[in-house]
This record gives C-alpha cells, sequence and structure tokens, in this order.
C-alpha cells in the first residue's frame, strides 16, 4: 500500500469514495459530494493523505480548521474514508498512522473527530489511536428527515504543544 499527498488529479477518486460513505448513513451530515475547490478550500493545505494499492484508491484522509481564532490553529478535524471495498482490511489504521504524523509535523496538538454513535468501525478505529469521547452531542442534526446524535472525539499530541 502507498500513501501519498492528495493532489487535484486525486479528487475523482476521493469524490467516489465519500459517496460511498455518504451512501451508509453512517458517515456524514453531507447529502451532496462537494466539488473540488469546495473539498480543497475546506480542508487544511497539509495532512491530506490518500492510499492507493495496484493503481486503485482505497481510503482517504483529511484535515480542517475547527476555528479561525489563532489560538486554535493547533486545532483540526479529521476526516477519513475508506472505500467500501476495503473496509475492515486495515486501509483506515494506516491512514490514521499517517495522518497523526502528518498533522503533527505540521503543528497540529489536537485532532477532533464528530461522528454518529452507531458507527462503531470509526469509534474503535479512532479509540485505538488513543482518541477519547469528549462530548454526545443529541439530535445535533437531521439526515433525510432523522435527528442525529454525534459523538465528539478528541487526541491530544504527546510531541507537539507539550511545552
Amino acid at each position: 500500500m502507498e500513501i501519498i499527498s492528495i493532489t487535484k488529479d486525486h479528487y475523482p477518486d476521493i469524490a467516489e469514495i465519500y459517496r460511498q460513505g455518504m451512501n451508509t448513513g453512517m458517515a456524514t451530515f453531507e447529502t451532496a459530494v462537494p466539488s473540488w475547490e469546495s473539498w480543497n478550500e475546506n480542508k487544511l493545505y497539509h495532512s491530506r493523505l490518500i492510499a492507493f494499492e495496484n493503481n486503485e484508491a482505497l481510503g482517504w484522509a483529511a484535515v480542517s480548521k475547527v476555528s479561525s481564532r489563532c489560538v486554535y490553529e493547533g486545532v483540526a478535524e479529521v476526516s477519513i474514508y475508506v472505500s467500501e471495498n476495503h473496509r475492515g482490511k486495515g486501509v483506515g489504521k494506516i491512514l490514521m498512522e499517517h495522518l497523526i504524523k502528518e498533522s503533527e509535523a505540521n503543528g497540529i496538538w489536537t485532532l477532533q473527530s464528530g461522528m454518529f454513535p452507531e458507527n462503531k468501525a470509526t469509534i474503535a478505529l479512532h479509540q485505538r489511536f488513543g482518541f477519547r469521547i469528549v462530548g454526545y452531542r443529541e439530535k445535533i442534526g437531521k439526515l433525510q428527515d432523522v435527528w442525529k446524535d454525534s459523538v465528539i472525539m478528541e487526541r491530544r499530541s504527546k510531541v507537539v504543544g507539550t511545552d
């Protein structure tokens, strides 16, 4: 498996994997795949990774700002998606390992992530990497006219922002 930095050329693969995640009803409140321009604008310019094997995209991971306030410049929100044909094969684990290293190399001291409580695999993946549940938001938004809850998890770096 090869993990590389995302470029615009990878966006068709990213969009397809994102669409697959949306179709589960357990990955995001989004109901339409964004354009490259929108996706690109909403992600930080570092820590954008895509996994390939035999020229096939297996999954991707990226981080977004959580706030424009300077005090939060070392805090980022995780997005991680795995192709439906490659779930349960360790792709998410490898992406998360690389994402943590890349984000720390770029000064990120806290990673946070929000997920639906029924997405047990995503919760387990995050817990494996030291994320802890810090909150639970009840009926925070609607997806297909159904109120959904959200679990908030975070991971504090042991190498960045420790002083």
